[in-house]
């Protein structure tokens, strides 16, 4: 390991997050009884320009009536170069002591999220809150994607980011079909077989892309979150899609209508393979300390330090899902 020792972010339960528009206070309810593990109350994208004022007052009433229960509650506020940005983040955290977390959207630099950091410092200690409040960001441009090292490294308050496909695609002027999905013109042709055959794969046009903001939030102690799959009814794509972050080492992904929330639950938890393997290496460290042994073995192969982590981050997950 690296002399340099990397702080991980608050531990939260994060396998789905639940859109809900601010304008739509009717559907609050239903999100509060939901099986989701983070609900994100938003301002931005899904509420129009003249509803925007009443989507805050409508967020503020909610928090504060309604029994979210466990759920980390956030709040996705408008972009940093609207008019909107400021009210919002003064408005619901000065009165709303439930909020978990701020998400930011549309993050390019990392001044941008030093600058909602200030404000909810202020706001901490305006309003001498002892709950921490802390940030996630939606990394959904070329500029932020260029930038999301150092990003992954702006603030002490950051805990996850998400990748905002839809938006990304339009900042990088790519050809999608749908929200999340695949372009079966992204593929790959073999070479001819023997009789002259050659077989066309589909390829995944965001590997790249989720990669790099795996790997800068997995350096900086951060959760990946992929983001939104738009056609909800294609259970089978969405579930396709969340397989394949899940593969790649995130930790969860949207869920843009409540029929996705158990989608996102059932890839995003480890099987039950999974958690008796786990616990069987620890078992055998435990065993191989009790009898001084330096080296660690099960099923006759070795087993190495990043296992063993590996282990421990998937047992303290199922454990927390078995209590959430």
């Amino acid at each position: 390991m690296s002399f340099t020792l990397i702080e991980q972010a608050t531990p939260r339960l994060h396998r789905s997050e639940l859109a809900v528009p601010g304008s739509a206070p009717g559907m609050f309810e239903k999100a509060a009884q939901s099986k989701a593990d983070q609900i994100f109350l938003d301002l931005e994208d899904a509420v129009a320009p003249d509803d925007k004022e009443q989507a805050r007052k409508n967020i503020i009433q909610g928090l504060n009536d309604i029994d979210w229960g466990k759920k980390v509650m956030t709040l996705r506020i408008n972009g940093l170069d609207t008019q909107y940005c400021y009210r919002d983040v003064v408005d619901v955290l000065e009165n709303c002591p439930r909020l978990d977390i701020v998400l930011i959207p549309k993050v390019g630099v990392p001044a941008d999220v030093y600058a909602i950091d200030m404000m909810i410092t202020q706001i901490e200690q305006y309003k001498k809150r002892t709950k921490r409040i802390g940030i996630e960001i939606l990394i959904e441009t070329a500029l932020g994607m260029a930038n999301v090292e150092a990003i992954a490294q702006s603030s002490k308050r950051l805990e996850a980011m998400s990748f905002g496909v839809a938006d990304y695609a339009a900042s990088t002027r790519a050809r999608t079909t749908v929200i999340g999905g695949v372009n079966p013109d992204y593929g790959v042709l073999t070479d001819k077989d023997g009789s002259g055959h050659r077989e066309y794969y589909w390829a995944d046009q965001w590997h790249a892309a989720q990669t790099r903001m795996m790997v800068a939030c997995r350096a900086y102690g951060l959760r990946p979150i992929d983001g939104p799959f738009g056609d909800f009814g294609d259970p089978d794509g969405y579930i396709a899609a969340a397989k394949r972050a899940a593969v790649l080492g995130y930790e969860g992904k949207w869920a843009i209508h409540p029929s996705q929330i158990e989608l996102a639950n059932q890839v995003f938890t480890p099987s039950d393979a999974e958690v008796t393997k786990a616990r069987r290496i620890l078992d055998a460290m435990t065993q191989a300390a009790k009898e001084g042994k330096g080296a660690v073995s099960l099923d006759g192969r070795l087993i190495d330090i990043a296992s063993i982590r590996m282990a421990e981050a998937l047992i303290e997950k199922a454990d927390a899902m078995a209590a959430a």
